[in-house]
């Protein structure tokens, strides 16, 4: 009885490990979390750099009052926009390398059902984010940028948590509490959106590694 027990034990846990590889894309990498946070923080110590602007005491209100026209040959809006470009490309490029590398390793594939729901559900907040952030842009409210793309990420996250890896949730929700800390003081959103991008990224994505990977 004992041994009949166990075994439809081990096969409900076979028929559900099944339903959630067909309803959630697993194959997500903590190695693409920590690469995301480093060109994070190397974008932000970047713009910092631009802002002449020491990160830890001043806000990046004061720094774009004492900004010229131009620094390193570019105005600020161009620099910001490239430096911001710069950092989503290498960060994707290094996501998706490191989770095709883990899908692969386990032959799994990377373009599933479940993948192109976690993209789909991850897209639209993203893309509403970005659009509302170019408004701001367009009419100046830079105390608002930080604080709108770490909400909006946050909720691309929490809404594509729902098709991979319960732990995404967990960031998605990290991100817009600090995103709502970051509207309350817009002058330091820089610091805001170097801990969120940045510091959050490098620890899931080391705890996501550990506990999935490391084996």
């Amino acid at each position: 009885m004992t041994g009949r027990h166990e075994e439809h034990l081990a096969n409900l846990t076979e028929i559900r490990s099944l339903m959630e590889r067909s309803t959630r894309f697993l194959s997500l990498s903590g190695l693409s979390g920590i690469s995301a946070g480093i060109v994070a923080l190397i974008g932000a110590f970047a713009m910092a750099a631009y802002l002449g602007m020491d990160t830890y005491a001043f806000s990046e209100r004061q720094a774009f009052h004492a900004l010229p026209d131009q620094k390193w040959g570019m105005p600020p809006l161009t620099f910001l926009l490239l430096d911001a470009g710069l950092v989503m490309l290498f960060a994707a490029l290094f996501g998706v390398y490191f989770t095709h590398r883990k899908a692969r390793k386990r032959g799994q594939k990377i373009w599933t059902k479940a993948s192109r729901r976690l993209a789909l559900n991850s897209a639209i907040p993203m893309v509403v984010g970005g659009l509302f952030c170019l408004i701001m842009l367009q009419h100046g409210y830079f105390g608002m940028l930080a604080p709108g793309m770490l909400i909006f990420y946050g909720l691309a996250l929490y809404t594509g948590g729902m098709y991979t890896l319960n732990e995404i949730r967990w960031l998605g929700g990290c991100e817009m509490i600090l995103g709502l800390l970051a509207a309350q003081y817009p002058g330091y959103g820089l610091q805001f959106w170097m801990f969120g991008f940045g510091i959050l990224h490098i620890a899931y994505g080391a705890y996501m590694y550990l506990k999935y990977e490391r084996a």
